[in-house]
Order: C-alpha cells, then structure tokens, then sequence
C-alpha cells in the first residue's frame, strides 16, 4: 500500500468540479441538467485569438519556451498592467502560468510555512484555504458578510493581523459572491500593510467583469505597487473565455518573480508556446468581444437576482461583478449542501453549496450566471416547483 505524505490530508478540492461529474452522471442516465456549477463563461473564445494560436504552430511555435514566460507576452502584459495600475511594470515582474492557479500556489509556497499565518477572505475561492493548509501555515479567515454586500469589515480585518502574518489574499469581484472592495476600504489595508510590511496577493481575474461602478486595485495605493508589496494575480479565462485555454499570469516584485520562476522550472518547466502567442493577441487586438460578453452579464445578472428574490426563501443581493448569484437559502429551512443536493436530484440545477467556499458560505448557494437567459429561467422555475412540491 502507497503510505501518502500527511501534508495530502490538507489538501482540499474545487467542489466545482465534483458536482459537475455528478451532474455528468445524472445526465449519462437521461436526466436534463441545467449546469450552474461551473465558472466558466459560455462563449467561445474570439476568432482573432484563435487565429493567433494557429498561425503560431503554423509557425513552428511547438517547443519549449522560457519558464517565466516568452518575451512578447510578458512584455504586452507589462504594458497593460502599467497602463491600468499606474504605476511603470517591468517584464521580469511578470511570470506567465498555465492558468492563473500555479501563481496562487506558488505564492503561498512561497511565502507561507509552519508558524505562518496568511489572512484569507471567506467564503472565497477554495484553493486559497486548501494550499495554506497544505504548505502548513495557518489560515485565517475574515469573513465576508451580506449585510456588507460582502465586502471585508477593513477593521475586522486588521484586527486578524498578527506578527507571524506572512500574506494577506484580497479578491475583489469576488469569487463567490461578487462582492466588490471599494478605494477606501483598499487604502486602509494597504495603510496597514505598508505599516507591518506585509504582502498582499491580490486576485483580479474578474477585473474587466464589473457591473456598478469603477474597477479598484490596491496596487494603485501607495507603497503597494508590484514592484513593492503586491503579487497580482490575472489570467485570461474569464475576460477573454479562455478556460480550456489554461494560461494565466503573476505581477510582482522582481525578486519573488525570480522565486516563482524557479517554481515554475521544477513543475511544469513552461507554459504552452501556441497559448502564449494567443494571450498576447488577447491583450493586443481587439476588446470587442469582452465588451459584448460583459454587456450579456449584466442582462443575466438582472435576471437571476430578480428571479432568485422571488424564490419562496431565498433573497439575493445584487453582486457587483464577476458572474456569480450568491442567495441566503436559509428561509427554504435546508443547509447550504442539503440545498445543492435538493436541487441537483429534484430540480436537474446544479449549484454549489456556500460551504464549498468555507465555513462563512453556511445559508448560502453560488449559482453561476455563465449560461444562456433561457437557462438561468428555466432553472428558477424548476427550483420554484421543486420547493413547492417539497411544502406538499
């Protein structure tokens, strides 16, 4: 018998996927399954980026690249971050990854270890709690809550900030709940960061996926630039439907770049030469189709929160950005993975339960709004039925 390291027992999974193989499942039998699991949008990805990716294996783009990435993409992305974050971006900061996971789990390794705590926003993306765990620091949760439009309490936050805090993780639009951070609830973390001289991963993957209001950074505050304390995080799945694609990015201080490179080396030595000639098309050409995509999300944002806020026991505030409906189911009298259960065998919707999210996601669902109008009311009237019949 393999006798696994005990550092696998900490490792949690993206419950995402584990409910799309049971929705799998169910259809393999017959049923018909409205998929709201998965975050991922529907379209396609745009011509001209596919384009760039079969000219350049055309080209004879089918070798290994350089580990952080080739020059041409790390280059464009230095670009544009400097352009958006205000502040001069240099090519060496920035380390190309198959999807934007690897700069995640890189940078926890990197920075967090036994007798280190890194603060987390819950419920959140559950890679971030599952690689803290598995690097052996300690984490630390600061729970976001609806009565706040699930933004952080900033002071609740600071409070959490101890002399072994190795890392703090913002996301904003957030994953799961669309919550947005506003400027002044950036420029006090980072007042306190500056402080203490600590790092913050921020993950702006859904930064261009914002419905009300400005985008904020908290790499625009000062003293946190990515050449001082700030690892952004980005990637190209979500703006540019890319998914399949599996190619993100990192933004940092050229020393830890170096770091996360050597990461890269021992791991999965480069990322794919055709995808990086596509990013840089993605980030160089044409932005018609993310302003289409976005302008189809606010759409199917309007109707399931409106659809949801008629469900008998449930309400659901309206999320800023990203594509994620996050209702308090508590009024239906279930818990949050009772609720995704009901729903996937008596509805045929899948959704995932809060608590997939972390502790902070119990009374809640995340239901992606990443499919079509006609689904997502498909899918409200079924769950509607399902809980009337439920009542008996």
């Amino acid at each position: 018998m393999i006798r696994l390291a005990e550092c696998m027992s900490r490792m949690g999974t993206e419950t995402a996927f584990e409910v799309l193989a049971r929705a799998k499942a169910l259809e393999a039998q017959g049923r018909d399954i409205i998929h709201l699991e998965i975050g991922e949008p529907d379209f396609d990805t745009a011509p001209h980026i596919v384009e760039a990716a079969c000219r350049a294996l055309r080209s004879g783009a089918t070798h290994y690249t350089a580990a952080p990435g080739i020059p041409e993409l790390r280059e464009a992305i230095a670009e544009v971050t400097s352009e958006s974050r205000g502040h001069p971006v240099d090519m060496n900061q920035v380390v190309v990854t198959p999807g934007a996971k690897p700069i995640m789990f890189f940078t926890i390794m990197a920075l967090g270890e036994p007798g280190k705590e890194i603060i987390y926003p819950n419920p959140g993306f559950p890679i971030y709690e599952s690689m803290i765990h598995f690097v052996g620091a300690k984490a630390v949760p600061v729970p976001l809550r609806e009565e706040k439009g699930f933004r952080f309490d900033v002071q609740e936050l600071i409070d959490l900030i101890t002399d072994r805090t190795a890392l703090i993780i913002l996301n904003s639009p957030q994953n799961p709940t669309g919550g947005i951070l506003t400027q002044e609830d950036l420029e006090a973390i980072a007042e306190v960061c500056v402080e203490r001289d600590i790092p913050v991963l921020s993950d702006e993957v859904y930064e261009h996926l914002i419905y009300d209001g400005d985008f904020h950074s908290i790499t625009r505050c000062e003293g946190m630039s990515t050449r001082e304390r700030t690892i952004l995080l980005h990637g190209f799945s979500k703006t540019y439907a890319m998914t399949g694609w599996r190619i993100g990015y990192g933004v940092m201080p050229a020393p830890l770049a170096e770091h996360v490179t050597r990461l890269m080396v021992n791991s999965v030595s480069c990322t794919n030469a055709a995808t990086q000639w596509a990013a840089v098309e993605a980030l160089r050409g044409p932005q018609d189709a993310v302003a289409s995509m976005v302008d189809a999300f606010r759409e199917r944002r309007e109707v399931i929160v409106n659809g949801l806020n008629a469900v008998p026991g449930m309400r659901c505030v309206s999320p800023g950005g990203a594509f994620y409906a996050f209702p308090n189911i508590t009024g239906t009298g279930m818990t949050s993975k009772e609720a995704e259960d009901f729903f996937l065998q008596e509805a045929g919707v899948a959704c995932l339960a809060g608590t997939s999210f972390g502790e902070y996601g119990q009374g809640y669902l995340r239901l992606s709004y990443a499919n079509s109008v006609g689904a997502i009311r498909s899918a409200l009237g079924r769950m509607t039925e399902a809980l009337e019949k439920r009542k008996g």
